[in-house]
């Protein structure tokens, strides 16, 4: 086994003094945080909509994009929620092809960690400094959140790390929305274990120091949909899930059973025009019963 030094130690607190909040940006996002907090633990009654593209790699679309969803937001801030997807590192079933900007600010370039962070930091920056959107991110690599921490106001674990014992564990210390995927395979069992270590306390190694986290009560589900042994989509969106899933967090005795669909992937087999059926689903299913 054999692991080769690309570059020197990273330095933590320098790598987040580039791009760093301050003055009305940073207001800003603690106020919108304070507002997520609030959905998650149901004394906000808006509706949670984190929306953006798949990949977030082209920086000037990016921030089109963004602005676009901004005012988007204004007209509807009574009502919803909007954090974008700004999501920077991609998930490779097998290891090959484009894994985001963090490996490669430059797609036409060879890769390079270092400049992609940065690139990352720079891109998380300007969508909340240049808009008043906050943004998600999804947490690929565990050992990477401390770099980014400080600018994401919600955090997703994907279908294939949920079973992941580190990436439990790294979302119980942190003190943000984590919202925790169900496994391709759709067992719900595997997405609420993953919930109940990252609500309750843990220690573990991390950045090579023995360290114990406070527990993170804003963990909570996402309802992504299945595949089965015959590679058929298995939505988990209907009026039955959410009420399997709610039967489940109460009966854990789970904090916040805040639950999340999502639109696309399994539940609409990535027929991204579906998307608009499942959310009118979604609205009905949540005016149908006041645990919705």
């Amino acid at each position: 086994m054999v692991f080769t030094a690309k570059s020197p130690k990273i330095n933590i607190e320098e790598v987040r003094s580039l791009s760093k909040l301050e003055g009305q940006a940073l207001a800003n996002k603690q106020q919108r945080d304070q507002e997520l907090e609030a959905i998650i633990r149901g004394e906000d009654q808006r509706i949670l909509l984190v929306i953006g593209p798949c990949s977030s790699d082209n920086e000037e679309a990016v921030l089109e994009y963004a602005k676009r969803l901004a005012k988007l937001q204004e007209e509807v801030k009574d009502r919803v929620f909007m954090v974008m997807r700004v999501y920077t590192a991609k998930p490779r079933t097998n290891g090959d092809g484009y894994k985001g900007l963090i490996h490669q600010p430059n797609a036409k370039e060879a890769p390079s960690l270092i400049n992609g962070i940065k690139a990352v930091r720079h891109l998380h920056y300007r969508v909340i400094s240049e808009t008043g959107m906050t943004t998600a991110d999804e947490m690929l690599y565990p050992e990477n959140l401390p770099l980014v921490d400080d600018l994401i106001s919600y955090m997703a674990v994907g279908a294939r790390s949920v079973e992941d014992q580190q990436h439990r564990f790294v979302a119980s210390g942190a003190d943000f929305a984590t919202g925790f995927k169900n496994p391709t395979s759709g067992n719900l069992n595997v997405m609420f274990n993953g919930i109940y270590a990252a609500q309750n306390k843990q220690s573990f190694l991390f950045l090579g120091k023995e360290v114990e986290t406070t527990g993170n009560p804003l963990s909570h589900a996402i309802l992504r949909g299945a595949l089965n042994e015959y590679g058929k989509n298995i939505p988990n969106y209907y009026y039955d899930n959410l009420m399997d899933t709610i039967a489940q967090y109460e009966k854990m005795g789970l904090e916040n059973p805040f639950i999340i669909i999502d639109t696309n992937h399994d539940n609409s087999g990535k027929q991204y025009m579906d998307q608009i059926r499942i959310v009118r689903q979604t609205l009905i299913n949540r005016d149908w019963n006041e645990k919705d």
